[in-house]
């Protein structure tokens, strides 16, 4: 009878091995993993970035914005860090002292870190992003200066914290949905498309979720991404929060407290929450977001494989062909971002350096032959997540814009040609010339091409 009991048991045993290892496998073996959160909320009142309308500095806090990483490596020793930030984006000087940095103290390649940005507009402004929407008096600029060199230090520290938590972990991959946001390019009968609702634009409501776990099977963190504005507290809102994202970070938090949640920005730039405008919206759009993140961890996650394979380059996107006429004629303008514009461009014009073409940052990060994490700066539409998903099949695929560096948007060729405020007017608030030439479309597939096939997916 004992000896019944026993075989019995070690039966059962060998059943809860083989499920273990289906379920979780080669755990300490495949991979590393650490996570570090570090608290970027400013300490008092500053501009806040995304509406030109503001008049005055934030008024209070809603609550704290966080710098976020995840450091994977696998198990031949390769890493790849990725940061989550609830700001408006991360301009192009600043990303690339982290990564001089992070390069310098810890032996990451440029290629193997990768910055997003949520873009609240109910964050700090973040110089020299969206550099002429204000003029600020010198003591302002000073405090916008002073967040950006602390943001700095902190975002570096933040990647270190990461690095020096890994850990044997395991890594999975799901993919959930969200329906809340909606294409905000509304074509009116004058011809002109506007900022409004478009039911039947494109739309991408994909919430694809990493979840990293301990050896234990616990949860230590899901990044989970969407393609939607992260704008539904609009201009006349002066208080500090992450909107929608940072209350989804929030609720999940809550649902998980041994565990961090990070957001990340995918294609959204012509994207809006629906409804919007009030608080109670931002709070449901985040609990819309962090239940579609639970279910997927509740479901069945495939498990995500080795190695790590990682590539990065800047690509030049060119400007539609501008004179110095036309921003001579722009110093008359109504707008005042626009005067400001026309300035910058004619001093450019003065040094004999015009403003010609922009260095465009595109990323890949492979995980095994299991997704591949694409980031692309600046704002960019919908329209390249869903050509890239489409383009490169067979394998989970993440498109996230406003990564590395937010310069501008990044319309489409079909929205070039429609105009309206993603292709022609934001480019007054971000300082840029004008509209790109018309194979804007062309050049950011191509860079993504070029680092896909480098980390080893084709077409």
């Amino acid at each position: 009878m004992k000896h019944l009991d026993y075989n019995k048991y070690m039966t059962k045993l060998r059943f809860l091995l083989v499920l273990s290892t289906l379920v979780f496998p080669a755990v300490a073996a495949e991979w590393k993993a650490g996570v570090a959160r570090m608290k970027i909320t400013p300490s008092g009142p500053i501009w806040m970035s995304g509406y030109g309308n503001r008049n005055k500095p934030s008024e209070g806090v809603v609550h704290d914005l966080w710098a976020k990483a995840i450091a994977l490596e696998d198990k031949k020793g390769h890493r790849a860090v990725i940061v989550t930030t609830d700001l408006i984006g991360l301009p192009r000087a600043i990303s690339e002292q982290i990564a001089v940095e992070c390069q310098k103290r810890w032996g990451l390649d440029r290629s193997r870190l990768m910055l997003n940005s949520s873009h609240t507009h109910t964050g700090p402004m973040v110089r020299e992003n969206l550099n002429t929407m204000f003029d600020f008096s010198p003591e302002e600029s000073k405090r916008v200066r002073d967040y950006a060199q602390l943001l700095t230090e902190t975002l570096i520290n933040t990647v270190g914290g990461a690095l020096s938590d890994l850990k044997p972990a395991g890594i999975a991959y799901g993919k959930g949905t969200a329906g809340f946001a909606v294409n905000r390019r509304q074509f009116n009968p004058n011809g002109k498309v506007t900022i409004g609702i478009n039911p039947q634009g494109a739309v991408d409501h994909d919430v694809p979720v990493l979840a990293i776990k301990g050896t234990d099977g616990q949860l230590r963190a899901a990044l989970f991404g969407y393609a939607c504005h992260n704008t539904t507290l609009t201009g006349e809102f002066y208080r500090l929060s992450g909107d929608y994202a940072g209350f989804a970070q929030i609720e999940f938090e809550k649902a998980h407290p041994e565990a961090v949640g990070m957001f990340m920005l995918l294609t959204g730039g012509d994207q809006n929450p629906n409804p919007r405008s009030k608080d109670e919206l931002a709070i449901q759009h985040g609990k819309t977001l962090a239940g579609a993140v639970d279910t997927v961890l509740k479901g069945q996650m495939k498990p995500v494989r080795g190695p790590i394979r990682a590539a990065f380059q800047l690509t030049d996107l060119a400007f539609a062909q501008h004179s110095r006429e036309d921003f001579e004629k722009e110093l008359s303008s109504k707008i005042p971002a626009a005067v400001r514009r026309a300035k910058e461009m004619l001093k450019a014009y003065d040094e004999r350096r015009p403003v010609t073409k922009v260095a465009y940052p595109v990323q890949a990060i492979r995980l095994g032959k299991d997704v591949t994490y694409v980031a692309l700066g600046g704002e960019v539409v919908v329209g390249y997540g869903l050509r890239t998903k489409k383009q490169f099949p067979g394998e989970e695929t993440v498109v996230a814009g406003y990564s590395n560096d937010v310069m501008c948007y990044i319309p489409t060729a079909q929205i070039l040609k429609e105009g309206g405020y993603e292709a022609v007017d934001s480019m007054i608030y971000y300082g840029q010339p004008g509209p790109f030439a018309p194979d804007v479309e062309e050049r950011v597939m191509a860079g993504v091409a070029n680092v896909m096939k480098r980390v080893g997916r084709s077409k």
